[in-house]
């Protein structure tokens, strides 16, 4: 049992062990790809491969589709090397619930695998009159082309220098030079859409897409006909994702080679990507698109895709990020690095932390964005007792901790502002949403509620953060006295003035209490069993 071309001939011994296979000819569906593409997308990780790519596998299936998905690797081209390329571009797709039953499937809806480096590959497909659909998943950070002083990264303004005929490197100038040459060769309709979860990912695309096109402008490489097709022919299409996709992990390694599958082997990459054959994940997903396509698209509603207008998109989207998913997941990512927690079902079964997490989304709740097409209540009941506890989800704390301080503002700001807008609510009553923007302090001081050190995870704001908080003590709360006063007013970091909210007193009081000693935390927390 080989994930590969040949391998999965052998169709018996893959039913035996309950594993599925694609139902098309795999072989036709790469030809047709080849000789009309119609949906090219950037960011080959994980949630591509076992989420976008089950879609492309159902609309296959079903006869709906007759081209598979060219899959774009910008960031990490051993992703390529190591695992497409090893499983000629085929993905084992393993969904779990909480009662360890095992979904799993064979997916060969990607019928190309390439690195962004292949520009000439890139400028044949966008060239294409077929080409219905460019999207991403690349992480928020793949849209971002300035830093905070608002001065262009080196690379980017290399590309920009060098124009859209020599191969950019940053993936937004590959994408605005794939454009450009559309542009030059019919000027044919397209829909570039990205999938990331972040809000409003369409207009972070298009910005992105268009500041390179800026710059291209005034240095004279592109002429104001290829602004003008942008603006009217070429869409940026909102949408929202949802699906919790961890590493690979070791126990569904185990469980695959004892059902007779070979060469599972997980990979972590240089640039630190760990990938396996298999995407192990949950079974909720959601995917929530606005609709709007000149070229045509395939018919994703029947592969379960919402498609709306931009504004339930958004709706949806605020709903699940400030509200019914990722505060609660921040919460539990702050205090399970405190308390010492390596995966997120574990922390669950603390009955202090899924107690702050219900009262998060209780305070949520009151000023929720309901969309319509999702219910806010199943939709959170579902996270709570189906999906946060899932032990088959082997997420750690750790990994949600990265980039804490750019999630702060949606996750919980947004809710905050809500409670000032009302006639009816009090901010200053709020008491779940102040304690985990305590515990972050507390958190950045990388001390756990033990007493011993940890590294916390990556973000851009943590040198910074750190320094302000620089001379506070665990076991002397005296140490934070008035320390925490300028920051808590600075609204780029909170979203909102938590001084007007009346939220800084209680703040600064839940952070002293965590500063008492050992086990401080677990004190303040068991507040909320």
């Amino acid at each position: 049992m080989k994930l590969t071309r040949l391998g999965i001939c052998q169709r018996n011994v893959w039913d035996d062990a309950g594993i599925r296979l694609p139902e098309f000819d795999i072989d036709g569906v790469k030809a047709a790809t080849k000789a009309n593409p119609e949906w090219i997308h950037f960011g080959a990780g994980n949630i591509f491969r076992g989420f976008i790519g089950s879609i492309a596998q159902k609309l296959l299936n079903d006869g709906e589709m007759s081209t598979g998905i060219i899959a774009v690797e910008s960031f990490d081209f051993d992703v390529i090397d190591k695992i497409y390329n090893r499983c000629d571009n085929l993905t084992l797709n393993v969904m779990m619930d909480k009662n360890s039953e095992l979904d799993m499937e064979v997916l060969a809806g990607i019928a190309e695998s390439i690195k962004s480096s292949d520009f000439d590959r890139l400028l044949e497909i966008a060239k294409k009159p077929s080409l219905k659909m460019i999207s991403f998943t690349i992480t928020e950070k793949g849209y971002v082309v300035t830093g905070a002083d608002g001065e262009l990264f080196g690379v980017v303004a290399d590309d920009i220098k060098k124009g859209p005929d020599v191969a950019p490197k940053h993936t937004m100038s590959i994408v605005a030079a794939m454009l450009y040459h559309r542009y030059k060769n019919g000027a044919c309709p397209i829909a570039v859409v990205s999938m990331d979860n972040c809000s409003h990912n369409g207009e972070k695309l298009m910005q992105g897409v268009m500041r390179i096109v800026k710059g291209w402008n005034e240095n004279g490489f592109v002429d104001g006909g290829f602004e003008e097709y942008l603006n009217k022919k070429v869409a940026f299409p909102w949408s929202m994702i949802d699906k919790i996709t961890p590493r690979p992990d070791a126990k569904i390694k185990a469980q695959l080679e004892a059902l007779g599958a070979e060469d599972m082997d997980i990979v972590v990459t240089s640039k630190n990507t760990y990938m396996a054959p298999f995407v192990n994940a949950e079974l909720p997903q959601y995917l929530v698109i606005e609709d709007g396509f000149p070229n045509g698209r395939p018919p994703l509603e029947k592969a379960g895709v919402y498609m709306t207008d931009r504004e339930t998109v958004n709706k949806a989207e605020t709903m699940k990020v400030t509200t019914c998913l990722n505060p609660l997941h921040t919460a539990l990512a702050v205090f399970g690095c405190l308390l010492g927690y390596t995966e997120i079902w574990r922390e669950m079964q603390d009955k202090a932390l899924s107690g702050i997490v219900k009262k998060i989304a209780e305070e949520g709740m009151k000023v929720v964005i309901d969309p319509k097409i999702i219910d806010p209540i199943q939709f959170v009941n579902e996270v709570i007792y189906e999906r946060l506890p899932n032990p088959n989800i082997p997420d750690a704390p750790q990994r949600i901790a990265t980039d804490t301080s750019q999630k702060i503002p949606v996750r919980y700001g947004e809710t905050i502002k809500s409670y000032m807008a009302s006639d009816e609510l009090e901010a200053a009553e709020l008491e779940a949403i102040p304690t985990v923007i305590a515990g972050w302090f507390r958190y950045l001081l990388a001390v756990d509620d033990d007493g011993n050190s940890f590294e916390p995870s990556p973000d851009p704001m943590l040198a910074d953060m750190q320094a302000l908080l620089e001379g506070i003590e665990l076991g002397r709360p005296e140490t934070a006295e008035g320390r925490l006063d300028e920051v808590l007013l600075n609204k780029s970091i909170f979203g909102v003035d938590l001084n007007e909210a009346g939220l800084t007193g209680r703040i600064k009081e839940r952070f002293s209490e965590m500063l008492i000693g050992n086990g401080a935390v677990r004190r303040v927390l068991n507040r909320f069993i």
